[in-house]
């Protein structure tokens, strides 16, 4: 029974939005099933925009981000080829690739990646620089429900710079949901 309470209480701890400004994820060790759940504001959406830093050790193939929809499991999805230097867009399940990338282990990565549904245009930034734009016939908005993981594919902020707080998500009152081994901890500044 005492479990059970404390698992009630755990989840309606997580279930409050929290003010993670100045805050971070870290997963201190590789895993099949840590992740990060967030709860998205909004459902249906025409465009998303995706702005995120990342530090890995990592060198083989992972994902940075996925959004899952009821319609399509890999409904914007970014993911790291180690081997071939590309990193995959996903929309609607339509593959974009931008080869030659340079996402080196254990440096600091800005990216942004954004689509929208009314051109189908999809164009990331690396570390600040441009990529090209590309079309992307992925059919319409995501529709549905949606779903956000950090840290896993799901099967079914920049270099000290603040930005607006977003529409679907908002990291000062964040919905999130932690499972696994996953640490909230205080930003890392770097000092370049």
């Amino acid at each position: 029974m005492k479990l059970l309470l404390l698992l009630a209480m755990l989840t309606a701890c997580a279930a409050i939005p929290q003010d993670l400004s100045g805050k971070m994820f870290t997963f201190p060790q590789q895993s099949s099933t840590s992740h990060v759940r967030l709860t998205a504001l909004k459902q249906n959406l025409g465009a998303a925009t995706v702005c995120h830093r990342s530090f890995t050790d990592l060198k083989r193939d992972h994902i940075l981000f996925s959004l899952s929809t009821t319609s399509s499991a890999n409904g914007f999805l970014m993911f790291w080829f180690g081997a071939s230097q590309e990193m995959e867009i996903g929309i609607n399940s339509v593959a974009i690739k931008y080869k030659g990338m340079d996402y080196q282990a254990n440096i600091w990565h800005s990216i942004c990646t954004t689509w929208n549904s009314e051109n189908e245009v999809v164009q990331m930034w690396f570390d600040g620089q441009p990529t090209i734009r590309k079309f992307v016939n992925a059919g319409s908005a995501f529709a549905g429900s949606t779903i956000i993981i950090l840290g896993q594919v799901q099967l079914n902020g920049l270099n000290g710079l603040n930005f607006t707080p977003g529409n679907v998500l908002n990291w000062s009152a964040l919905d999130f949901l932690i499972t696994g081994k996953v640490l909230i901890e205080d930003k890392q500044n770097s000092c370049y």
